[in-house]
Parts: C-alpha cells; sequence; structure tokens
C-alpha cells in the first residue's frame, strides 16, 4: 500500500472492513472489485452502492492486488488470498472461511 489509506466503499461499520451484512470476528477483509476497481467489504455493498453490475476477477488476473485485510491493511493478490488458508500472510488474522462460499461472485472458475 505504500503508506496509503485505502478506501472502502459501501456499508462499512468499523475501521476492520466489517459490513452490515458481515461483521462476525472474521470479517476482516474487502475486496476489489474487477468492474470498477473500488474496495467494498462484500458483494452486497457492491450491490447496494455501486451503479453497475459486478463482474469476476479472470484467471489471468490472481497475480493482481485485490484484496485487503482490514486488520493490518495489507493488499493481497487474489492468489495470495485464495491460497491463505484463511489467515492473513502478514499479521496472521483470521479469515471467515466461509467466504468462500461466495467466490464464484469475486472470481472466475
Amino acid at each position: 500500500m505504500d503508506g496509503l489509506t485505502v478506501k472502502v466503499l459501501g456499508s462499512t461499520v468499523d475501521c476492520f472492513t466489517r459490513c452490515t451484512h458481515y461483521h462476525s470476528e472474521k470479517d476482516i477483509i474487502a475486496i476489489k472489485f474487477h468492474c470498477c476497481k473500488e474496495y467494498y467489504p462484500c458483494y452486497q455493498c457492491h450491490e447496494e452502492h455501486a451503479n453497475h453490475p459486478a463482474s469476476t476477477w479472470p484467471k489471468h488476473e490472481y497475480d493482481t492486488k485485490a484484496i485487503l485485510c482490514g486488520n493490518c491493511k495489507t493488499e493481497l493478490t487474489i492468489n495470495e488470498y485464495l491460497n491463505s488458508q484463511s489467515i492473513c500472510p502478514t499479521c496472521n488474522a483470521g479469515f471467515n472461511p466461509g467466504c468462500q462460499f461466495h467466490y464464484h461472485l469475486y472470481f472466475e472458475k
């Protein structure tokens, strides 16, 4: 991130990127959406706040930094995130493993 603050849009409820839809202790990631290159906590926030439909990240772009750890603010590539076993490789914070059920909304299969 080079010391810059990443802006997270949507219905965020705290500085860890939790939102009104997902706000458990482990709901601490935000996703940069392929369509607009903007970070949102979840697909529902994008649906409610963006003025366009979401698109998924193509596999050939999985080396793009598109996941923000809400705990340490590190931006991860999609590959780093998908291979993290739901633990931030930088700060060891736990991510919600249930997010995998929504991967099809964010990432091409």
